[in-house]
C-alpha cells in the first residue's frame, strides 16, 4: 500500500472536520440556512463564473496564511485589508482558505470577507461531503472547490449537482487530462488546471497549457499556481485562459495592489529604495520623499554601517508606509536573526554567494520574512542564475556590495520577473533606465549624499525624476 500522500491527509482531516460539524450543526439545519439564503439571493446566482467570463484574463486573488509547502507565508494576516487590496486592484473574485491545519484558515475569515467586498468569493478547501457545500454557502461563498483526484465519478456529479441547487459555482480542479476529462464528463462549467502537483509539489507552467485542449471550448479555464510574470498572463490569455488563481506571489508581494496591476499590465509606479541610512537627518530627508523602501546596512566592513541599536531608534522614526530592510553580506544565518531580534526589519537583502537553501533556511527560521537577494550582472548567464533564485525578489547590480557604477543595461530587457536595478544611478540618468529596462523598482545611495550624510534636495529630486518616469 503507496503511503498517503499531502492530498490524502487534507482529505482525511476534511473529513473529521465535518463529523465535528455536523455534531454542532446538523446537516438538516445546515441545508436549510443555506437554501434559505440562496432563495433571498437569487440575483447572486452562479455570480463567480458570470464574473470570470468576460473578455480578457481575469484574476482570483487568494486570502492565504500558510500552506503545506511554504509554512508559514503571512505572520500577520489581516485578511480584511487583503481582501479590499485585492478588490481596489481590480480582482474579478476572491479565493478564501478555510482549512485550518495546513493553511491555517477559517470559516470566519470567507464570512467576513464575503460580507466585506463586493466581489464574489470563492471556498478554497478541500470538499469531501456535501455538508461542506451548504456550508460554503451559508459563510457567503459564491463557488466551492471540488478536486478530481480525491472524488470519484459519482461523489464529482452529485457534489455539482448540490452546488447547482444552491446557484453555486463551482472549480473542477484537475491535474492531468484523465482528471479534466472527468470533470467534463461530469458538467463541469469551471475546470481549473493546478500547475502544482499536490503529491510533490513541483510546479510546471506547461501544464495547464497542455491541459486546455482537453477541456470542452466552452468550459471557463483557470490557471493556478506558478504564476508569477506579466509574461506569464499574456501566454496564458494567448492559450485561451480565462481566469489565474494566484496566492503565495500576492500574499508576499510589499505592495500587494502594486504586485497586481504589475501582473495585469496596468502598473505604473516604479518603486523606490534609498539605501544606506545612517543618522536622524538622513531620515528626515528620506522621509520627505516618501520612497517606498529604505535600507540599513548591517555589514561592519561598509561606509554606511550602522549598529542594530541605532538602526532600530532610525527604523522607529520612519515614515508610516516606508518598509524597512536590513542588508547583510555573507552574514551567518544566526547573526541575521540575532539583528532581526533587535532591529526587526521588514525584510533582508543579502548581498553575498547566499545560497537559495540558505534563504528558505531562513525563512523558515523567520516565517514571513521577505527577502530580497542581490546579484552582479556581467553577462546574460548571470540574469539566468538571478532569475533563477528563490528569493521574493531580485536586486541587479554592477557589484555585489554596491559599486555605484552602472553597467549594461540592455542585458536586463528581457528579464521576465520583478527586479531591483542599482548601481550608479542618479537623478540624471535614472529617467533612462526605468524607460529602457522597466525595472520593478530602483536601489540607490551614494548619489544622493553630500559629505557622506543624504541630501534632502538631492533625495527630492531623485524622487521626483523615478516618479516622472514612472508614470
Amino acid at each position: 500500500m503507496e503511503p498517503k500522500t499531502i492530498l490524502d491527509r487534507l482529505a482525511d482531516a476534511a473529513r473529521a472536520r465535518v463529523a465535528l460539524a455536523k455534531q454542532q450543526d446538523p446537516p438538516g439545519a445546515m441545508r436549510a440556512k443555506a437554501e434559505t439564503l440562496a432563495a433571498a439571493e437569487p440575483e447572486k446566482a452562479y455570480w463567480f463564473e458570470k464574473a470570470i467570463a468576460g473578455d480578457g484574463m481575469h484574476f482570483i486573488c487568494e486570502c492565504k496564511k500558510a500552506s503545506p509547502s511554504k509554512g508559514l507565508i503571512a505572520p500577520e494576516f489581516p485578511y480584511l485589508a487583503i481582501a479590499k487590496d485585492y478588490e481596489a486592484a481590480g480582482a474579478s473574485a476572491i479565493s478564501v482558505l478555510t482549512e485550518p491545519q495546513w493553511f491555517l484558515g477559517e470559516n470566519r475569515y470567507l464570512r467576513e470577507i464575503a460580507g466585506a467586498v463586493s466581489i464574489p468569493c470563492l471556498r478554497k478547501d478541500f470538499t469531501v461531503d456535501p455538508y461542506m457545500i451548504y456550508e460554503a454557502k451559508a459563510l457567503g461563498a459564491s463557488a466551492v472547490l471540488l478536486i478530481c483526484a480525491i472524488l470519484d465519478r459519482e461523489e464529482l456529479k452529485e457534489y455539482l449537482a448540490v452546488a447547482d441547487s444552491l446557484g453555486l459555482s463551482a472549480v473542477v480542479e484537475a491535474h492531468d487530462a484523465q482528471e479534466v476529462r472527468m470533470a467534463a464528463d461530469a458538467g463541469a462549467r469551471i475546470i481549473g488546471v493546478n500547475n502544482r502537483n499536490l503529491r510533490d509539489f513541483t510546479v510546471d507552467l506547461g501544464n495547464c497549457l497542455r491541459m486546455r485542449d482537453e477541456a470542452p471550448e466552452d468550459t471557463l479555464f483557470v490557471a493556478e499556481s506558478g504564476i508569477r510574470t506579466p509574461e506569464d498572463i499574456r501566454t496564458l490569455e494567448a492559450h485561451d485562459i480565462h481566469a489565474v488563481l494566484i496566492g503565495e506571489q500576492l500574499m508576499r508581494a510589499a505592495d500587494r495592489r502594486a504586485e497586481l496591476r504589475r501582473l495585469a499590465g496596468r502598473e505604473k509606479k516604479t518603486h523606490l529604495k534609498i539605501c544606506g541610512l545612517r543618522t536622524p537627518s538622513d531620515v528626515e530627508a528620506v522621509n520627505a520623499a516618501a520612497p517606498d523602501f529604505a535600507g540599513f546596512i548591517f555589514d561592519p566592513s561598509r561606509r554606511r554601517y550602522v549598529r542594530p541599536e541605532e538602526a532600530e531608534l532610525l527604523r522607529k522614526r520612519l515614515r508610516s508606509g516606508i518598509r524597512s530592510v536590513g542588508v547583510f553580506v555573507n552574514a551567518p544565518m544566526e547573526e541575521i536573526l540575532d539583528v532581526l531580534r533587535r532591529c526587526p526589519v521588514d525584510a533582508v537583502q543579502l548581498h553575498g554567494q547566499e545560497s537559495d537553501a540558505e534563504i528558505e533556511a531562513l525563512r523558515a527560521a523567520r516565517p514571513g520574512l521577505f527577502v530580497i537577494r542581490a546579484f552582479r550582472v556581467d553577462g546574460p548567464e548571470d540574469v539566468e542564475r538571478a532569475e533563477a533564485s528563490r528569493a521574493d525578489l531580485i536586486l541587479l547590480d554592477h557589484g555585489a556590495g554596491g559599486t555605484g557604477k552602472t553597467f549594461d543595461w540592455s542585458l536586463l530587457r528581457h528579464v521576465k520577473r520583478p527586479f531591483l536595478l542599482a548601481g550608479g544611478l542618479s537623478a540624471d540618468n535614472v529617467a533612462e533606465a526605468v524607460r529602457l529596462v522597466h525595472p520593478w523598482g530602483v536601489d540607490v545611495s551614494s548619489s544622493l549624499e553630500t559629505d557622506g550624510h543624504k541630501d534632502a534636495e538631492k533625495v527630492k529630486r531623485f524622487a521626483a525624476a523615478v516618479r516622472a518616469a514612472g508614470e
